[in-house]
């Protein structure tokens, strides 16, 4: 079976209720599958946005798909506090995990290594610590009076994220962006959209195969030129900000929402399949 199929085809491989990590806005957002996963109904989406995000799980909050938030923050930068997911967090309609970068960044390291859990420091005198009982305080086993925090591994079910380029071989092209190497390696699965495909294999080359994420820790790509539009995306393009400003608006009410959503989904698909 092909690696290579369509946005919507990989919305349809994530289940209801699946634990789905996200990366930040000015990384590499998959917009197009999100807009899929909006279209089919998705429910019950655990989302781990490593280590925040903003119009993405905004939208999957707004659309009812997500039961927990994973996050650092929800934010549409300029544009404030993601207005679905305040809005949620305030009826009761989401569980939040809050957390720190550093400690969604350590986690997922954690099951990156397939290591159970992973310690930190940094949590030490903060309030997070009576809002996250699965993080545990204890004695350094080798010094004295030296607490420190142990938090679970992050294992997502799910990578979900946007490329520059991937090969006809599976390989997934990300340069410097190591976050999502990361979310790779320490998921169950990764579903990747991509700007484009060369038929080039990306690890016969010396200069470029160290921001390379091997075939073997991708499961699915999507060829999806503009992908992460409205977004903005490495030099590739500039984020729409009137897009962004509109949703802001629009997005403060119910109403609103749900108006901007179904033009949104009604404005022709971007994705095709390789």
């Amino acid at each position: 079976m092909s690696i290579f199929t369509s946005a919507a085809d990989l919305a349809s491989r994530i289940p209801d209720g699946a634990r789905v990590a996200l990366a930040q806005d000015s990384v590499g957002v998959a917009m197009a599958v999100t807009r899929e996963l909006v279209r089919r109904r998705a429910r019950d989406l655990h989302l781990v946005c490593v280590p925040i995000s903003g119009l993405q799980a905004d939208v999957l909050i707004g659309a009812g798909c997500v039961a927990t938030v994973e996050t650092s923050a929800v934010s549409l930068g300029e544009f404030g506090t993601g207005p679905r997911f305040a809005a949620a967090l305030k009826r009761g309609d989401i569980r939040v995990l809050d957390s720190t970068c550093p400690a969604i960044h350590a986690a997922l390291q954690a099951g990156q290594k397939g290591l159970p859990f992973i310690p930190l420091r940094g949590i030490l005198g903060t309030d997070l610590l009576a809002q996250r009982p699965d993080w545990k305080v204890i004695d350094n086993p080798f010094a004295t009076d030296d607490p420190i925090v142990l938090l679970p591994a992050i294992r997502p079910d799910i990578a979900l994220f946007h490329a520059p380029l991937a090969d006809r071989f599976g390989n997934v092209q990300i340069g410097r962006q190591r976050d999502q190497l990361v979310m790779a390696q320490a998921s169950h699965a990764t579903f990747v959209t991509v700007e484009r495909i060369t038929d080039e294999n990306l690890l016969d080359d010396p200069e470029r195969s160290a921001g390379v994420i091997p075939a073997i820790y991708v499961s699915a790509i999507a060829h999806v030129p503009g992908g992460a539009k409205p977004l903005r995306f490495l030099d590739e393009y500039p984020i729409d900000e009137a897009v962004l400003a509109d949703y802001a608006r629009a997005a403060r009410s119910d109403a609103g929402f749900v108006a901007w959503c179904e033009h949104w989904l009604d404005e022709a698909s971007v994705g095709s399949v390789a």
